[in-house]
Parts: C-alpha cells; structure tokens; sequence
C-alpha cells in the first residue's frame, strides 16, 4: 500500500517538473516570438466589393478582362495577386473603372475593386456548396465515436486471461487505419500519381476527398451488414445475446473509416488552408473544424427525427437498448444520403474553380486552367 502512494506521489512530482520546465520555456521564448500586426477585418473587402458590384451593376462589361481594374505586382508589397474567372461575373462590375482620367487609384473602394479582391470574394463563395456537400460525411464519421462504442459494449471484449478491451479502446484501429493509409498514400501513391497526371499532390484535392468519401460510404454498409450479423446472434441466443461474438467484428469499419479519414480529412485540411483567400489563412482550420462541428449537429438532428418518424409508423429505430432497437437500417439510411450527396459532390467538384495565382504582372496572361492555385 505504501509502496502505491509512493509511486503515486513520484508521478505527481514528475508531472510539476515537467509543467515547471514548460512554463520557463515559454517565458524564454516569448520576447522572441513574433506578433503579427492587425490588418483589419478579412470581411470587410468582401462587403465593398458586394457594394461596389451593385453600385456599377449598370456600366457596361468590357471587351477585353485586361481592362479590369488591378493593381500592378511591382505596386504591391504584401499578399499575391489572383487571375480573373469567368465565374460569378456579376461581381466582376466592381472590378470595372467608371472614370480613368480621374485614376482609378483615387476612387473609393466602395465603388472599385481590384481583380484580386474580387476572386476572394468568389473563393469565398465557392466554398459554401463544398462545405455543405461534406455535411453528410460528417455524419458517417460522428457514428465512430457514438453507435461504434455502444457497439463494442455488447460485444465480447475478452483478451487473455480475462483482461477486457475498453469499448472506446477500439477507436484506435480507426487511428491506425488512418497512420498507415496517410503513409501509404504520400510515399507509394503520390509519386505515381504524380507521374501520372503532373499534378504536384498527385491529384486534386477535391478528388482526394471524393475519394474518402467512398469509403465512408463503405463503412455504412459494412457497419449495417454487421449490426444485422449481431442482432442474428442475439436472436437466436436472448439470454446471452451477442457477448459471444467477438467485438473484432467492428475491425472492418474502423480501419475502413480510418482510410477515408485519411483521404477526406486531410484533404479537406489542405483544400481550406489552400483556397482560402490568402488573408484568412488563420481561418482555415476554423472551416474545416465547423464541417466536423455542424456535421455532429446534424447527425443528433438525424437520430431524433428518424426516431420520431419511425416510432409514428411502428416500432422505433432506436429502443431502449441496441437489442431492440435497428440500428442496421439507420447505417443503410446513413449510406444512402451519403451515396446521393456524392454524387452532388461530383458535379460540384468537376465544375469548381481552383485559385490561380498570377505568374506575371499583366492580367491578360492569366488564364483559367483548373489547376490548384498551387500549381498556377
């Protein structure tokens, strides 16, 4: 017993030195840390270039898209500047110079725009239907950690001699899946890939993510098959139920969802930081964070409404226990809405407009080509 309450006071007392250790590294390295200076709101151009849209949505477009208004790359000191799109032209007319002899450096900002102010509010605006068309992969991706677990606590957990997996232990091989999956494709894949099409990541980031989701479709259907073998084996045995099944029988959709967490989430990661405007960069994460987010929302919206729906047209999806309940119909409702919603993300993908950077300082030697703005 003592020699218990010793270990225990060594730990705690390692744990101060190291909490210790950390606290004078950070008061060292904070003089050297470097503050970046506050530019003003990131929204705030997008609200004058809305603006300035509207007020010249009269003048005429012109001919030729040099003519719209930029600022030279030798005149600018920070940030870079982005081709012109054919996208939401619209908001090209805040771009558009109403009177030249009195220069377009002097106008008001509420009423002139650079190119490149518009393109960030069009970047802006293509992500909306990205972010929404991954909503429905977010709720795959929230039943790992909810329905899995409850899963796992119904099945034989036994390892040895009579040591027990803890039920949420087993969100580790989803871990894995992803470790091994994320090696896999940026040493095997990505140099062949790359080979193969010249885009420096190997593919678009778009279809990196299209990709995850096809296995997050996967993991529905493999959860669905077996949530149906689980409640075979508790129908033919009530008494002892499914604890004579082992809980590697969710081995195939944890590692199944790892892989697509692989391809989905760090590249949904890649594509906030890359196609954000380059003034909300900080932002990006917040983006990605939000699909997660919003994602689990959704997926609680789900549950109750299904259970509301279900228990008006019989017996609920949802019981008081798993036993009871036909949680393999809502993994095939979760693999439908997530099949359907993939085939929006197609069309949206195939169509989408990546960021390009301009590569020389007239405008009219940008052009359109579908490359990542990376590559541009």
């Amino acid at each position: 017993m003592y020699k218990i309450m010793l270990v225990g006071v060594l730990e705690i007392s390692f744990l101060q030195q190291l909490w210790l250790l950390s606290l004078v590294i950070f008061i060292i390295g904070r003089p050297f840390y470097r503050y970046q200076v506050p530019t003003g709101s990131p929204l705030t151009p997008m609200l004058q270039v809305l603006v300035a849209a509207i007020r010249n949505r009269n003048l005429p477009y012109p001919s030729n898209p040099a003519e719209l208004y930029e600022v030279p790359k030798s005149r600018t000191d920070k940030g870079r500047l982005l081709c012109h799109t054919e996208s939401l032209k619209f908001l090209d007319k805040a771009t558009i110079v109403k009177d030249r002899e009195t220069g377009a450096e002097n106008q008001n900002p509420w009423r002139l725009a650079t190119v490149t102010k518009v393109e960030e509010m069009k970047l802006i605006l293509n992500l909306i239907p990205i972010w929404l068309a991954m909503l429905p992969f977010g709720v795959s991706v929230a039943q790992t950690a909810t329905f899995f677990i409850k899963q796992g606590t119904t099945l034989d957990r036994s390892i040895g001699n009579g040591f027990q997996i803890p039920p949420a232990s087993v969100y580790a091989l989803a871990a894995i899946g992803m470790i091994v999956s994320v090696t896999i494709y940026e040493k095997i894949l990505v140099p062949v890939l790359r080979r193969a099409t010249g885009n420096e990541r190997g593919i678009k980031i778009l279809q990196r993510i299209g990709v995850g989701m096809l296995f997050s479709i996967a993991t529905m259907v493999v959860s669905a098959l077996v949530e149906r073998k689980r409640l075979g084996v508790v129908a033919k045995d009530p008494v002892k139920g499914s604890l004579s099944m082992s809980v590697f029988w969710l081995a195939p959709q944890f590692v199944i969802i790892g892989v697509g967490d692989a391809f989905t989430l760090v590249g949904l990661q890649e594509y906030f930081y890359d196609q954000v405007p380059d003034s909300m960069r900080s932002l990006g994460i917040a983006f990605y964070l939000s699909v997660i987010g919003a994602a689990n929302f959704l997926s609680s919206l789900l549950i109750t409404a299904v259970d509301h729906v279900t228990e008006k047209t019989g017996k609920s999806w949802f019981g008081k226990d798993l036993n009871s309940s036909r949680l393999d119909n809502f993994y095939w409702l979760v693999a439908a809405m997530t099949a359907a919603n993939f085939i929006l993300y197609v069309f949206l993908a195939r169509r989408y407009p990546y960021k390009n950077v301009q590569s020389s300082v007239a405008v009219a030697d940008c052009y359109e080509d579908g490359l990542e703005g990376s590559m541009a």
